[in-house]
């Protein structure tokens, strides 16, 4: 089995001109020897009608020695058969055994044309023609043409010379055209191993060219995921670290027996959020594990969406008050049917974010309608915002613009 492009692409190609070179072979034969050969018998059919009628127009002549003065002339042979069969002219070798059904028909009156398919294709011709009251067969033929042979080996030459010089250019054009496949081939490995720092430099404007583009698109945008991926495994690195030393400090710190009742509670109270917190996190991660795998099924239920907003806006109270914050809700009756967990939970991020980025006095809206049978929520406030080249990717798993949205 071919495993390499290259070798797959030359013997195509060369096979592709090799059938192509012996079409044309076959097709140029017959199409020279079909004219040619038609033309050499109505030559040879007029010839043998002149000669007869030279015969004819000379009565003293001697039928056997007139007929072999005429054999050889002009490039053509004649053999003469007598009422019965019989060659009469000596010395004369017509490239061409005539079968004895041939002279028979020329015999009694008919004419005969044929080809022989022997050594040379060659034409041969018999008329009927009589003298002194007796039947003869007369037939010519062309004498053997070195210049034939010669125009044919040139050809075959020709063929020799394309199929050569047509599989040497197709070994330069196959390499031309699987060079770049080779680069992107290594390329490809290279980011099988997590290299995304590369490019592909190519000119070409073809489909080759337009995958080598896409290539480095690709590979920015696996480039921006990873990073995006290392920082989002450090940010959670934190964030899980921070719970953790939380109840570890307070664990050692209830350790101590000097400690009143007062001091114990608030301790095993900070151990128990830091506790939920930490739970909170892991089921968010293990949530974004599965929405990510779309393994977690949508649980489906009928509720009032602009009630779950009013919730989610309570229940962040004490966030938005500590800084003063004006929140507005302009929300209109909206039933919808949704996954109310997961949906709350995007409320939840959203009025976070809202609130981490808006100012200190700063202001807050929600607003709800239903557009054309869809439910349109929209949150609005007067935060810093998310800078224009950052919003293309806000979509993307991981991605986080608080380098440019310091608080």
């Amino acid at each position: 089995m071919i495993k390499s492009l290259y070798t797959r692409i030359v013997i195509i190609f060369i096979g592709i001109v090799m059938f192509s070179l012996i079409v044309a072979y076959i097709s140029a034969n017959l199409l020279y020897q079909n004219k040619i050969h038609a033309y050499v018998q109505d030559m040879l059919f007029a010839n043998a009608e002149k000669i007869i009628h030279a015969y004819e127009m000379t009565p003293s002549a001697d039928l056997v020695p007139f007929f072999q003065n005429f054999s050889g002339l002009t490039g053509t042979q004649i053999q003469l058969f007598n009422s019965v069969g019989i060659p009469l002219l000596r010395e004369v070798d017509i490239p061409i055994e005539v079968g004895k059904e041939n002279i028979q028909h020329v015999l009694t009156g008919g004419r005969s044309e044929h080809i022989h398919t022997g050594k040379h294709m060659l034409p041969i011709v018999g008329v009927p023609f009589e003298s002194e009251g007796e039947n003869y067969a007369l037939f010519l033929s062309v004498v053997p043409n070195s210049a034939e042979g010669e125009i044919m080996n040139s050809m075959h030459l020709m063929y020799v010379i394309i199929l050569f010089l047509g599989s040497f250019l197709i070994l330069i054009a196959a390499r031309f055209i699987v060079k770049p496949i080779v680069h992107l081939t290594d390329a490809t490995k290279r980011m099988a191993k997590g290299h995304f720092d590369f490019e592909i430099r190519m000119k070409r404007k073809d489909e080759i060219g337009d995958l080598s583009s896409s290539f480095n698109e690709m590979a920015k945008e696996l480039a921006k995921l990873d990073l995006m991926r290392q920082e989002f495994v450090a940010s959670v690195s934190h964030e899980i670290q921070s719970p953790l030393q939380s109840i570890s400090g307070f664990s050692k710190a209830l350790r101590e027996k000097n400690l009143d009742e007062e001091s114990r509670r608030y301790y095993l109270k900070i151990i128990e959020d830091e506790s939920e917190r930490l739970s909170r996190l892991s089921r968010n991660l293990l949530r974004l594990s599965s929405l990510q795998q779309e393994q977690e099924p949508l649980k489906l239920s009928s509720f009032r969406l602009d009630e779950q907003l009013r919730r989610v806006v309570i229940s962040h109270e004490p966030q938005w008050t500590s800084k003063e914050i004006e929140l507005e809700l302009e929300l209109d009756s909206m039933f919808v049917e949704a996954d109310e967990d997961q949906l709350q939970q995007v409320w939840t991020n959203l009025l976070n974010n809202s609130i981490k980025f808006t100012p200190v006095l700063g202001k807050i809206i929600f607003q709800g309608s239903i557009r054309n049978g869809q439910a349109v929520i929209s949150i609005t406030d007067n935060g810093i915002g998310i800078p224009e080249e950052e919003q293309a990717d806000i979509f993307k798993p991981f991605h986080k613009v608080e380098k440019a949205r310091n608080p």
